[in-house]
């Protein structure tokens, strides 16, 4: 009931649209995406058709069914999952959280359940992707530790925003970047600092949406170069190559 009155309240004092379509908005626990959008919105809960280690979608399915793309099969990550497809109402939600650092309820819920439903065990620590020190000014904040702290408080796991640094200013990774400029755009831009906290630790890297892979699997790289374990990834969403 309060739940209603207050998004019929915050609707007339403060209309919002969607981001993806323009339709409004009518719950502030949906974020910038109507329910149109919600709904149309590719979420993943154990019924696809995805690649066990990068997550990459193929389809729907009766049951969650587990192939191997062969195009990940030299990033350094072990396993990568996300929340869903990058598009509508997840699209709208990380354009969001690139310019306010806020998530939603109904965002939050989706990382919560995409920890869930991950299997990741024998979890030490959780490190976002790191910003390099030129777009975190520009920007603020960095939206992956915002996501890592969802995930590190329902987890139970420490977060750890220090001993990975993004040692290089690369940019802004574009659509129409292919594989192979993405890898160049990243290659060796991470250094860990603190290896004596990161030798034998299973870690759980986290970032908004995993595309091409090849910034979480440098990331890795560095982990692993100087002792991590397991290094698994989540991210809110998993873009779709067409």
């Amino acid at each position: 009931m309060f739940k209603a009155v207050r998004d019929s309240l915050l609707s007339l004092v403060y209309p919002k649209q969607c981001r993806a379509c323009d339709r409004a908005v009518e719950s502030i626990d949906d974020g910038d995406a109507c329910p149109s959008c919600w709904r149309e919105t590719r979420l993943f809960d154990g019924t696809q058709m995805l690649c066990a280690k990068c997550g990459a979608y193929f389809g729907d399915s009766a049951a969650a069914i587990e192939v191997f793309c062969r195009r990940c099969d030299d990033h350094h990550y072990d396993r990568a999952v996300a929340g869903g497809v990058y598009e509508r109402a997840i699209a709208a939600a990380i354009a969001s959280l690139k310019s306010v650092p806020i998530i939603p309820t109904r965002v939050a819920d989706l990382l919560i359940s995409t920890w869930d439903r991950s299997g990741f065990a024998n979890i030490d620590l959780i490190i976002p992707v790191p910003l390099s020190d030129r777009r975190r000014v520009e920007r603020g904040f960095n939206q992956a530790e915002v996501i890592g702290t969802i995930i590190s408080k329902c987890a139970g796991i420490p977060i750890d925003c220090h001993s990975l640094i993004r040692k290089t200013h690369t940019p802004i990774h574009r659509k129409a970047m292919d594989q192979k400029a993405r890898e160049l755009s990243v290659h060796n831009a991470f250094r860990v600092v603190r290896p004596n906290l990161i030798a034998g630790k299973n870690i759980v890297l986290v970032d908004d949406v995993l595309t091409s892979g090849s910034t979480v699997s440098n990331c890795a790289k560095a982990l692993k170069q100087n002792g991590a374990g397991l290094v698994n990834v989540i991210t809110l969403a998993r873009a779709v190559k067409h």
